[in-house]
């Protein structure tokens, strides 16, 4: 499933330079993850950098948009 990024975001930009996608962008009000180009990082690292960095831990699954492993990574390569 790709990620978001809930209000609690503090805008601070710790999450863009760490995304293998490209997918981070700041929104009108917090940042945004672009979910047809979330992969979670699957095909790029083992865990979401975006999660790692994140020091307000704003950023958690969306439970609207599940994905596989497989669907995970064949959308990574396809972007790649």
């Amino acid at each position: 499933m790709a990620l978001i990024i809930t209000e609690d975001c503090t805008n601070c930009d710790a999450c863009v330079p760490v995304c293998p996608n490209d997918a981070i962008s700041e929104g009108d009000i917090i940042y945004e993850i672009d979910p047809a180009r979330c992969t979670e990082c699957v095909g790029a690292e083992d865990d979401p950098q975006c999660e790692l960095v994140c020091p307000a831990d704003c950023i958690i699954p969306d439970p609207d948009n599940e994905e596989t492993q497989e669907q995970l990574q064949a959308k990574y390569e396809s972007l790649h």
